[in-house]
Parts: structure tokens; C-alpha cells; sequence
């Protein structure tokens, strides 16, 4: 394990930490305000493509953190779809 790797690993699996800290936010407010679906795909796509690329650098720590985070983004979104229809479905309902 080299250094570059110990560091980015910890960063990544510190950001995985934070996105899922940002699944609890959205299960408790149960409510998606601000947030660009341009920018969650690309964060999302990018954290899937390092599962190829970060064990092609032989970077398992990386690698490992990188796990932690698309799990938190693929939880992330489909809270996000689940909140956006229901909020949906709640506005269309007839009075």
C-alpha cells in the first residue's frame, strides 16, 4: 500500500461516510430541494468507473472507499426517486 493510496482511500471512504450521512438527511426531511440530477450522475458514473480503475493501479484501499461509495450513491438515488415520486404523487392526487 503507498502512501498516495492510504490517503486517497481515506478520503474516499470519508466521503462515503458523508453520503451516507446525506441519506440520513434525506430520510429524516423526506424531501429533495437543490440538487441537480446532472451532477449526481456524473459523481455517480465517475465513483463506478474507479471500481475498474483504482485495482488497475493496484490501490485496494482506494478501491475499498470507492466501494463505500457508490453503495451510499446507489442508496442516495434510489431514496431520491422515492421521495421525488411520492412528492409527485401527492400533488396529483385530485382534492
Amino acid at each position: 500500500m503507498t502512501f498516495g493510496d492510504t490517503v486517497n482511500g481515506l478520503y474516499e471512504m470519508l466521503g462515503g461516510l458523508f453520503l451516507l450521512y446525506n441519506c440520513f438527511v434525506l430520510y429524516k426531511h423526506k424531501q429533495v430541494r437543490g440538487i441537480s440530477a446532472v451532477s449526481v450522475a456524473f459523481f455517480t458514473t465517475w465513483s463506478i468507473w474507479n471500481l475498474w480503475y483504482y485495482p488497475s493501479l493496484n490501490q485496494w484501499l482506494s478501491f475499498s472507499g470507492g466501494c463505500l461509495i457508490v453503495v451510499a450513491n446507489m442508496i442516495w438515488i434510489t431514496m431520491m426517486i422515492y421521495y421525488v415520486r411520492k412528492e409527485k404523487s401527492l400533488t396529483t392526487q385530485p382534492k
